[in-house]
């Protein structure tokens, strides 16, 4: 579970410079592979991304001017290491909504966490295919896409609920040799009723539940 220690909490007014920073989609894919796999340079990060690394090296300056990243121990004096400075970026939904333009900064900050998932999804299949992963793995994964009503309060509740049963199980397997990173998004994102015009559309597979493994 991630301490408070660890989370970025950004505010729409004080934070206006940090958050246009992270609305450049390579400086949030350089964030995020500081954070799921570790510390690395500048050349190493080119290479993952394919850019050149004169400008991995300038978005990660960026970053570390907003406090995103900051210097790690080096191999060696020849090159900089990057490491993340906190696991979790967070906000407050009600204050940014409030705050002119900051609601399109969550819409992309949400989105790259779909490409994150996809990336993720890949990576996830491709290490099972290839043996990096154990058997034990293959049946407890999966994606779940349940469509549950609920109220606000009873919304708000289920993320308490997640939080504090993932915090249980994150000290418990803290020590354990088999415990591996693991991908977990969720998202609760209540939808308004439909137009009666488009109540009949089926394109998306609204309450189904691929790979889940209850």
């Amino acid at each position: 579970m991630v301490s408070e220690e660890q989370k970025r909490v950004l505010d729409p007014e004080q934070d206006a410079a940090a958050l246009k920073a992270l609305t450049h989609p390579l400086r949030i894919r350089l964030l995020g592979m500081l954070r799921q796999d570790g510390p690395a340079t500048a050349s190493e990060l080119a290479v993952r991304t394919g850019e050149s690394s004169a400008s991995t090296s300038y978005h990660l300056r960026v970053l570390a001017k907003y406090e995103f990243v900051a210097e790690a121990e080096h191999r060696d004096g020849r090159e900089r290491r990057w490491q993340a400075v906190h696991s979790v970026t967070s906000w407050s939904n009600k204050a940014m909504a409030a705050a002119p333009g900051s609601q399109a900064w969550v819409s992309l900050s949400r989105r790259a966490q779909i490409e994150h998932l996809e990336a993720s999804v890949a990576r996830h299949e491709a290490d099972i295919a290839d043996g990096r992963l154990g058997e034990e793995w293959v049946e407890p994964s999966g994606i779940g896409d349940l469509m549950p009503r609920l109220t606000p309060e009873s919304l708000r509740e289920l993320w308490e609920v997640l939080d504090r049963k993932l915090e249980e199980l994150t000290t418990r397997d803290a020590e354990d040799p088999r415990a591996a990173q693991v991908v977990f998004l969720t998202a609760g994102l209540p939808l308004a009723p439909r137009a009666p015009a488009a109540a009949a559309d089926t394109s998306a597979p609204a309450g189904t539940d691929t790979e889940d493994a209850s």
